[in-house]
């Protein structure tokens, strides 16, 4: 269900499991059995050593015929493998210089696997204007979508998608690529904490890179990216987005940072407000600050603000659940969006067995601590036809745009698919009390 204004689109982005990434993967030894002067990595090494001419070309003919069908560039991606390896061990493994190309190659491909990162779902994305606009008919625009992509072992990845939104207020979406190129990982310490630099230079077109777990706060997913266009003091433009890193035992708050989505740079979030999830950053500084929201207390949402991107503490608590549909937590669905009224935040509530709804409050524009209204009612409930999924009762949105007075809202079905509705941003304010 959903209120009467709320329009769906006819758009359904599902997972495919045909899509596929080449993740780097390092086999290791149980504690008890590990060998400090023979570690697993270097016995396959010596294995593959081992092996004569025609076996190593028949081995690589085998993974060859095998990465060839879904993926470009194999050589260079396997070389690439062998040379972090290396690195890796720091030579302890091997030397490099007695190593023929054919036997790195393979070496390669041993510390690789082929990952379908979106096999068991797609959904809860958010939405921005793209930076390249090149070539829109006129009237339209270019948006990019990112998705939380999830596959085996329940690991969440960032997966994107590309389209248009016509002069008529019509989405597209278009088509994304079969092939998923994986990033250049550059480690990257800040303040004693690890984060990356991923170079995508690689893909031919944005559905085709993929943002998978790399560092250990990640190991077990990157989860609800809430992309938002920032806009600096002095004009320039830059995309941020946060993210949840999930290691498995715990989640923090991390931060993506991109200017073309070609690279892209991703590091940890400090300060106790860090320590939650669901932080969404304004587009622009309110007051000489940064802004963003919060609900690190896991039932509220809270306004914090910093001289420091990457710190975040304190805050102030802003809204808390008042109706039903949202009385055993709160959070936003997004960053906020600056529109003539004030600062529109979508909401999420969880309420009855655990059914996620989205509503939208309205926030003063020079003092965001202010709600100035709320929707009593959501704009977006699960509904009997599509209630059931990976995680059944949800619907739920990283972030939506607005083009004119047309909001443009991507969202999550269950933990299982995306699609986009719209509405007019007047009917969802006169929805407020």
């Amino acid at each position: 269900m959903s209120a009467n204004f709320m329009n769906h689109l006819p758009i359904m982005l599902r997972p495919d499991p045909s899509r596929t990434v080449v993740r780097p993967f390092v086999p290791g030894d149980p504690g008890a059995f590990a060998v400090a002067s023979m570690p697993r990595s270097q016995r396959i090494i010596d294995r593959i050593m081992a092996l004569g001419r025609e076996e190593v070309a028949r081995e690589r003919r085998k993974i060859t015929e095998s990465l060839d069908e879904r993926h470009r560039d194999v050589d260079a991606m396997l070389m690439r493998r062998f040379d972090d390896v290396i690195d890796r061990c720091g030579g302890f493994c091997i030397n490099p210089a007695a190593v023929r190309p054919d036997q790195a190659l393979l070496i390669g491909a041993y510390f690789c696997n082929e990952y379908s990162f979106e096999a068991a779902a797609l959904f809860n994305p958010s939405m921005v204007i793209h930076p390249d606009q090149s070539d829109v008919p006129d009237g339209a625009v270019r948006f990019i979508m990112a998705l939380r992509a999830i596959g085996e072992g329940h690991v969440s990845s960032v997966t994107f998608r590309t389209g248009l939104i016509g002069a008529d207020q019509t989405v597209t979406v278009d088509v994304p690529s079969p092939t998923a190129v994986p990033p250049i990982i550059l480690q990257d310490a800040h303040e004693g904490l690890l984060g990356v630099k991923l170079l995508c230079g690689g893909s031919y077109t944005l559905s085709e890179t993929v943002l998978f777990p790399i560092t250990p706060s990640q190991r077990q997913g990157i989860e609800d990216l809430r992309l938002v266009r920032f806009v600096e003091d002095d004009g320039s433009v830059r995309f941020y987005g946060t993210y949840t890193a999930f290691s498995g035992a715990a989640a923090r708050s991390e931060l993506l940072e991109t200017e073309t989505f070609r690279n892209f740079d991703m590091r940890p979030l400090r300060g106790d407000a860090a320590s939650g999830k669901g932080m969404a950053l304004f587009p622009r500084k309110v007051g000489g600050k940064y802004a963003m929201l919060s609900r690190h207390d896991n039932e509220n949402i809270w306004l914090l603000s910093s001289d420091d991107l990457e710190r975040w503490n304190g805050g102030t608590r802003i809204l808390c659940p008042r109706y039903p549909w949202e009385f055993v937590q709160m959070g936003n669905c997004g960053s906020p969006i600056e529109i003539d009224e004030g600062w529109l935040v979508l909401t999420h509530g969880v309420g009855g067995v655990r059914n996620y709804c989205i509503g939208a409050c309205l926030l003063d524009k020079d003092d965001p601590s202010k709600v100035l209204a709320r929707t009593p009612q959501p704009l977006l409930e699960p509904a009997q036809d599509n209630r059931n999924g990976y995680v059944p009762n949800v619907v739920y949105s990283c972030g939506g745009l607005v083009r004119g007075r047309t909001l443009f809202l991507p969202y999550g079905v269950a933990d299982d698919f995306a699609t986009i509705a719209t509405a007019n941003v007047s009917d969802i304010l006169a929805a407020m009390e």
